[in-house]
């Protein structure tokens, strides 16, 4: 009877796993303005509780954070605009540059190289073929401007989420121990005791994670930024904002900001002097990501594979698309924490520790081993008796 209750009641509670997962996957692009606000929470909570602790009531303390999160996110908004903005326009201006390296050097050379038709990467046939195709042009602007129309909701969508985020984060801020004790309460008390063990876990790793991240992102950011800035690079500036951003997924920023500042050094100057310092600038970066930024801002405690880390981001944009990827990180930390309780649990049943019957196959081999002195030995099948007809 106890038997089939466990049952009864394990069965109940992947019932309700699986209809959240499932809302939250069919209401994922609604979930991206509430997601952002519920991280921008997340981070401000240690400070509010340490307000709290210094004699404030939670309303003062959450203003007080919202504030300061607002003012930097603002601040750096204001900063990082006007630069970027500077650096896509010197980008687009020095486009046919890049045009024309690409047409008469590396054309060239992989023609060379590779035995290419040499009219493959012809720009008077694109040319010629764009002229022959200038007739659907038309129809082109019109399904363009359809879906510009269609897409004005979604600009709106967006202005919106821009005005929820910060409602929605201080409020969240505001109430967020309430909030924790809530759904405490709603537990059930059979797994109550190893839900709050796994969320206390998984709290300090995404404390460790999520915060000690971004400031690895930035630092690196800031770093390749000025390292190309100094190197030369007119759009050095741009290319280390976006490695520093791509950061998070294991050698992604480093791979794309690398080629990227190879390219604009051979462009820009077309000597090996500027694409070793460009070496020297990425190969201190990662010198300074591995040994310094990560051990000392993230840790050790989250153990994250590279290889999961990537697969964590990929599955995220597929199921869940930019929200997905917004929390693909923090819930493959998650899952890690869930993953070594269940470990530990199997160590610990009868299923890891119980004796089984000695398997005869095994014990022959061992046996033949050690008579032939060590020599490898095999099994012979068991022959049958009968006689052959």
């Amino acid at each position: 009877m106890n038997h089939d209750k466990d049952i009864s009641r394990r069965w109940q509670l992947f019932a309700i796993t699986a209809v959240i997962v499932y809302l939250v996957w069919l209401l994922a692009p609604v979930l991206m303005p509430f997601a952002v606000a519920a991280m921008l929470a997340y981070l401000g909570d240690p400070l509010a509780d340490r307000l709290e602790r210094l004699g404030l009531n939670r309303m003062w303390a959450a203003t007080i954070v919202f504030v300061v999160i607002m003012v930097a996110v603002v601040g750096v908004l204001l900063l990082l605009i006007p630069l970027i903005a500077r650096q896509v326009e010197n980008l687009v201006s020095n486009l046919p540059r890049y045009g024309d390296w690409a047409q008469n050097t590396v054309w060239p050379w992989l023609q060379a190289r590779l035995h290419l038709d040499p009219h493959t990467f012809d720009s008077d046939r694109l040319l010629t073929a764009i002229k022959a195709h200038i007739g659907s042009i038309g129809g082109v602007a019109t399904a363009v401007l359809g879906k510009v129309s269609r897409g004005g909701l979604g600009i709106a969508m967006w202005l919106t989420n821009l005005v929820l985020i910060p409602v929605v984060a201080f409020y969240l801020l505001r109430d967020w121990d309430r909030l924790v004790a809530k759904v405490d309460g709603m537990l059930p008390r059979s797994i109550q005791p190893t839900i709050a063990h796994l969320a206390s876990e998984s709290d300090k790793i995404l404390g460790a994670f999520v915060r000690g991240q971004l400031l690895v992102m930035l630092a690196l950011g800031v770093f390749y930024g000025a390292g190309l800035g100094l190197v030369g690079l007119s759009v050095g500036l741009l290319i280390g904002m976006v490695a520093g951003l791509l950061s998070f997924v294991p050698y992604l920023g480093f791979i794309i900001g690398f080629v990227a500042a190879i390219i604009a050094a051979l462009v820009q100057y077309g000597d090996w002097t500027h694409v070793l310092l460009v070496c020297g600038v990425f190969a201190v970066g990662q010198l300074l990501e591995g040994y310094v930024l990560v051990p000392k801002l993230v840790g050790d405690k989250i153990g994250l594979h590279p290889v999961a880390v990537i697969f964590a981001v990929l599955a995220g944009g597929y199921l869940f698309g930019f929200l997905g990827v917004l929390l693909a990180l923090p819930a493959a930390s998650v899952i890690m924490v869930l993953l070594r309780y269940l470990i530990e649990r199997y160590r610990m049943s009868e299923l890891y520790n119980e004796a089984g019957p000695e398997d005869p196959v095994v014990a022959e081999v061992e046996v033949a081993a050690r008579r032939d002195g060590g020599v490898e030995a095999t099994v012979e099948p068991p022959q049958d008796d009968r006689a052959e007809p």
